[in-house]
């Protein structure tokens, strides 16, 4: 049996589910989301405490068991205390900027990006003298969280020599050595 799909969620008392058929959805003070389950996975709830159950020993069920029960946690997660991710520019005239949900970044290239973040999900960014800019995001959608730092990272992700880029703050970025001069 799956180690993470036997495990049991708990379920704060501010945060409300409802299961019709294979649609689960969950409601709380930062928002609602819905997963759609398979038809061979299926959820019990005693009190606090959801049980995600499987209907069959298949490959394909037992993997889904394990993946479901992660979704419909961080979908109680994202709904009671929310999700946020930092990206660091690291580099010499590297800015961030926002005006609503528009991210300006100068990340070295001739031309600014301009990025539009969804309306889910809140930005910050953090400019303080001396120090690299933070992009601040928050929501209560894991998934979408994630994406839309990884879009952002990608734009310029970190190199190995220098340590130049967009990074998570908190992200270890192996260095390599750069080209010694012979004699």
């Amino acid at each position: 049996m799956s180690r993470v799909g036997k495990a049991l969620i708990n379920v704060p008392a501010d945060v409300e589910i409802k299961v019709s058929g294979s649609v689960v959805s969950v409601k709380g003070k930062l928002g609602e989301l819905s997963e759609t389950l398979p038809e061979s996975i299926t959820i019990s709830q005693e009190g606090t405490e959801l049980t995600v159950l499987r209907a069959n020993e298949e490959k394909q069920t037992r993997a889904y068991h394990g993946l479901y029960r992660a979704l419909i946690a961080n979908m109680i997660e994202g709904v009671s205390q929310g999700f946020e991710k930092k990206l660091e520019l690291v580099g010499v005239g590297y800015r961030a900027s926002n005006q609503g949900q528009k991210l300006d970044l100068s990340l070295g290239y001739s031309h600014n990006i301009l990025f539009e973040i969804p309306s889910e999900v809140k930005l910050e960014t953090v400019s303080d003298k001396g120090k690299n800019p933070i992009v601040i995001l928050k929501s209560h959608d894991k998934q979408l969280v994630g994406m839309i730092a990884a879009k952002i990272r990608g734009f310029r992700k970190p190199e190995p020599y220098k340590g130049k880029g967009v990074k998570y703050v908190g992200e270890y970025i192996r260095r390599k050595a750069g080209k010694t001069a012979s004699k």
